[in-house]
């Protein structure tokens, strides 16, 4: 386990370095705001529909099937955990603020965070799987967490928000993907260079923009707010416990692909969603706790993650 633990803390360590580049540049008013929403833009548009399309460019198998099947199924689990929890668990008298923290706890940055130390630890495949829980979470994303942070139900949501739930860049990255990968066909050398050249881009630039934001966070009123500490335990440590718990059940009766599972607790061990701070503007969240929580799980990470990923390694590894 602490060869697990000195392998994952590198990579966690190689992040968090980039991440202390992108705070050193916002430092030196290298970044600024409009920079780096352009960033987040060539991520969002170009660089994560990419990402999925060469982690989808491998030959089809009824094995590997079965595993985005668990995959999928896995990570809905792991949402409704995350919900049941906060449901019951997270109160305060404010809607703005429980709005935030419920969906704080639910929803984790597996995009930004998860998917480039998925692709540092385990390659495509990692990517390949990671992809599975980063479309679940959109998927609740834009149920629950929009209704959780308007304070309505699922029967309200507009049209526009689900045509942000169905049509979207990480759809359509699976709308050409999936077939690719059903008919195990490959893109033109060509195309497929240049897709691998963009989707290489995801990790150095989410991580300039995440130590971007990272530098303007404040965490004054998260440090003052007892549902906040609850908030975030449960993100870092309690809920990639339980999911990884739920998944070394499930392994005992079935035989599941071990990069798979590793890569969803990955995924599930990451500090907050950014999305929870746009969330948050858009519709009438506490955006000075989104942003601190995010800010702060963020930090806190490097110190979280390397263990219970290492734990999940141990673990699943000793079980098959």
């Amino acid at each position: 386990m602490l060869d697990n633990l000195i392998a994952v803390a590198a990579q966690v360590g190689i992040l968090f370095a980039i991440i202390a580049v992108g705070a050193t540049l916002r430092r030196a008013k290298v970044l600024n705001d409009a920079v780096v929403k352009g960033f987040v833009d060539v991520l969002i548009l170009a660089v994560t529909p990419c990402l999925i399309v060469v982690a989808f460019q491998r030959d089809f198998s009824s094995a590997m099937l079965q595993s985005l099947g668990w995959a999928t199924l896995l990570a809905f689990a792991a949402h409704f955990i995350g919900i049941a929890f906060a449901c019951t668990a997270i109160h305060h008298p404010a809607h703005g603020t429980r709005s935030v923290l419920r969906v704080a706890s639910v929803f984790s940055n597996a995009g930004f965070m998860g998917i480039p130390l998925e692709q540092a630890l385990f390659g495509e495949e990692g990517v390949f799987y990671g992809i599975i829980y980063v479309g679940v979470f959109n998927v609740m994303m834009w149920s629950w967490g929009i209704c959780t942070m308007r304070g309505g139900s699922i029967s309200k949501l507009s049209y526009s928000d689900l045509r942000a739930m169905t049509v979207n860049p990480g759809t359509i990255g699976l709308l050409i993907g999936l077939p690719l990968f059903f008919l195990s066909a490959k893109l033109p050398m060509v195309v497929l260079e240049c897709a691998r050249s963009v989707a290489s881009l995801n990790t150095p630039l989410a991580m300039l923009v995440i130590g971007y934001y990272l530098a303007g966070a404040r965490l004054g009123k998260v440090l003052k707010t007892p549902s906040a500490y609850l908030a975030g335990v449960f993100r870092l440590v309690a809920f990639p416990l339980l999911v990884i718990g739920v998944m070394v059940i499930v392994s005992r009766f079935v035989q599941l692909d071990r990069i798979m599972l590793l890569s969803l607790a990955v995924s599930a061990s990451a500090p907050v969603a950014a999305l929870t701070s746009i969330f948050a503007a858009k519709y009438g969240g506490d955006v000075d706790m989104s942003v601190g929580m995010v800010g702060g799980t963020t930090l806190l990470g490097i110190f979280t993650m390397p263990p219970i990923i290492a734990f999940a390694m141990h673990l699943i590894h000793s079980q098959q």
